[in-house]
């Protein structure tokens, strides 16, 4: 099985590393392949092309890139299009999961937010998947059960739906502990989609492995529950924390807000 990352973000829209620099980090990693999803509201045909052909240039027989794209649609919700790199006119969310499967690309619902699970749950036009971790937004020490929840009502009338890891990178100091284990054949975008699209996949952090159907034991999910419940405290705690200082004019060193990123 080949090791690879997923949803990570380039200077061609809001990361920070190139893609050169992302290369080196998942290679040294031990990665074989990432899937890249920069923002499509960064990029037009002239740049699409460019990000195209820089990441097919950085791609070997040791280590594969696999542009895509993610969407930005109605309602702040985010749909991640592994392998899709054609620019959608519309941000209705379901029209743009029809595009990205009409490309043999894969869509996934990324970070879904609390209050817009009835809506996903309801969708006619169901994704491949559901982005059931993602350590940017949950954060690095556990996911939240009501995504995975969400993600097992969904299979109950589309079996095919699977949970997705991403690592959602755009800071240099951001965690990047989660990865996936693929069982693609060699690092090439056929194999690693074809890979993702029939569950052939882990999730894998710090010796934990997350299936692609999401199906957690029942302690496992309260333990995730107990942990995410005390970093959102934590997390809280810190954003007030920094309101506090912001109201006061106070600016937090850029090193202590590197190291912030790093530890949530």
């Amino acid at each position: 099985m080949l090791k690879g990352v997923l949803h990570i973000h380039s200077t061609y829209s809001d990361g920070d590393f190139t893609l050169a620099e992302l290369r080196d980090l998942f290679v040294r990693a031990g990665c074989r392949f990432a899937c890249v999803t920069d923002h499509a509201d960064a990029f037009d045909a002239e740049k699409i092309a460019a990000y195209e052909r820089e990441c097919a240039e950085r791609s070997d027989a040791h280590f594969q890139f696999v542009p895509g794209l993610e969407y930005s649609c109605v309602n702040r919700m985010h749909i991640l299009g592994y392998g899709s790199t054609k620019l959608s006119a519309s941000t209705d969310p379901q029209q743009v999961i029809a595009h990205i499967a009409a490309a043999g690309a894969i869509a996934v619902v990324a970070h879904p937010r609390d209050d817009a699970f009835g809506a996903i749950e309801a969708f006619e036009e169901v994704p491949h998947g559901i982005e059931t971790w993602n350590t940017k937004y949950d954060g690095r020490y556990a996911p939240r059960p009501g995504t995975f929840a969400l993600l097992a009502r969904i299979r109950a009338r589309a079996p095919g739906t699977l949970a997705f890891y991403g690592q959602d990178l755009h800071w240099r100091k951001q965690h990047r502990g989660l990865f996936v284990l693929g069982g693609a054949a060699k690092p090439d975008r056929a194999a690693v989609l074809g890979a993702l699209g029939r569950g052939a996949y882990v999730g894998v952090k710090d010796g934990l492995e997350l299936p692609s159907s999401g199906e957690l034991p029942s302690e496992l999910v309260a333990h995730f529950g107990r942990v995410h419940e005390r970093s959102q405290r934590l997390r809280s705690w810190i954003r007030r924390t920094k309101m506090w200082a912001d109201g006061l004019g106070i600016a937090l060193p850029g090193a202590m807000k590197a190291q912030l990123r790093r530890i949530l």
